[in-house]
């Protein structure tokens, strides 16, 4: 994906969260987006899944201006993925009938067919097993792939992820990041926001400090987090990094 952002500004009430925030990314797979909370990442990444528009700016990726009138976002929507914090499941329905409910309410999908799009996804990650229960009987790491592979089955452009492991505990947190790493080596195209920096290091094709509504730096992970000399992003992580 190449993305390029011109002068973003998002504003909710007297607050302006994103301050005329540039960024272009060259060709690149993975976006991981870093910095301090209440700097407009999640902000960020809701108008790049085309979730909020913003007052100004523009936001192109591989050369399409993103949409903003309603109708056309609903269309860019279907074509993307996008994972919360929270897992967003429908509790009354099992694993199984969570991923095939998009396939079939949203992209038209026969049952037959959503069945058969589904099956090898859940083989491949470990998750077959649990098809048949309900959200309350999984682990939070299973709840969470399973929002994932909701995400993933669409067959979507990219997806974009909104710390996904920022409700879980270490164990749960190291099987969703063992998944999206599998992504990131099947090809897959993702926007992440996460405080995991080993993890972002490792996965991020390209990483952006965003800080202050702005991208105060980006370039490789290894670039932003051991080399940057702007002064906020040297403190950041001075304080989070052991």
């Amino acid at each position: 994906m190449n993305l390029e952002i011109k002068g973003l500004v998002q504003r909710f009430g007297t607050t302006t969260v994103l301050d005329r925030l540039e960024l272009r990314t060259g060709d690149v797979r993975s976006l991981v987006l870093v910095g301090p909370s209440g700097g407009g990442k999640s902000t960020l990444l809701r108008i790049l899944a085309g979730l909020d528009v913003p007052v100004a700016g523009s936001v192109v990726f591989d050369g399409v201006a993103l949409p903003r009138d309603e109708p056309s976002l609903r269309a860019y929507r279907r074509t993307v993925g996008t994972v919360f914090q929270a897992y967003n499941l429908f509790p009354h329905l099992t694993a199984m009938d969570n991923l095939l409910l998009p396939l079939m309410q949203v992209h038209g999908l026969s049952e037959p067919e959503a069945r058969a799009r589904v099956r090898e996804p859940l083989e491949r990650f470990g998750l077959a097993n649990h098809a048949h229960k309900r959200p309350a009987e999984l682990s939070g790491g299973q709840k969470q792939r399973i929002a994932i592979l909701r995400a993933l089955v669409v067959q979507p452009r990219r997806l974009f992820l909104d710390e996904p492991t920022s409700a879980l505990d270490p164990e749960m947190t190291a099987e969703v990041l063992e998944m999206i790493g599998e992504l990131k080596d099947l090809g897959t195209q993702f926007v992440l926001v996460t405080h995991e920096m080993a993890f972002a290091r490792r996965v991020a094709d390209l990483m952006a400090f965003v800080g202050e509504g702005r991208v105060l730096a980006h370039g490789p992970p290894g670039e932003i987090i051991d080399r940057c000399d702007a002064p906020r992003v040297r403190s950041f992580f001075a304080r989070v990094l052991p």
